[in-house]
């Protein structure tokens, strides 16, 4: 019996339970504040057949287009953890990778939404935007884009 209380004891021990009904402790996921932009990059032609820049106030990043069979492309700008629920420009220029000229150019404010990754009670908090590059329409919602 004795035998029995302990490796029970020890279970709850390892898993985080207890008696009193403590709360879980919280995961570990970490996340950073960031505007995200995400397309397909069969949109824009062959593989790196453009450059994606996103920008954020004055914060730029850019990536190649990437290779048309992968199913989605991905870049981030990074804003500072304490930037709270405010809005942001956001601009998005793609640019081909033969001509140099600009072939998408849009821009617009980007509201940022709290994310808590580990659930409200545990940190981080963190502050977001996400936008779709899409060939005709610029910067659109990343809902419904379905990948291939």
């Amino acid at each position: 019996m004795r035998r029995t209380v302990l490796t029970t004891l020890l279970a709850l021990a390892l898993t985080g339970c207890s008696f009193v009904g403590q709360d879980t402790p919280c995961a570990q996921a970490d996340a950073d504040s960031a505007v995200s932009l995400v397309w397909r990059p069969s949109d824009f032609g062959g593989r790196d057949a453009a450059t994606i820049k996103l920008c954020v106030d004055d914060t730029c990043r850019e990536r190649a287009s990437g290779d048309p069979d992968d199913p989605f492309g991905s870049v981030s700008v990074r804003l500072p953890d304490d930037i709270g629920a405010s809005t942001v420009p956001v601009k998005l220029t793609v640019t081909s990778a033969e001509t140099g000229d600009p072939v998408v150019m849009d821009s617009t404010r980007a509201r940022l939404t709290e994310q808590h990754p580990n659930g409200t009670s545990c940190p981080p908090t963190v502050w977001t935007a996400t936008f779709r590059a899409d060939p005709d329409k610029g910067l659109t919602s990343p809902k419904g884009m379905k990948l291939q």
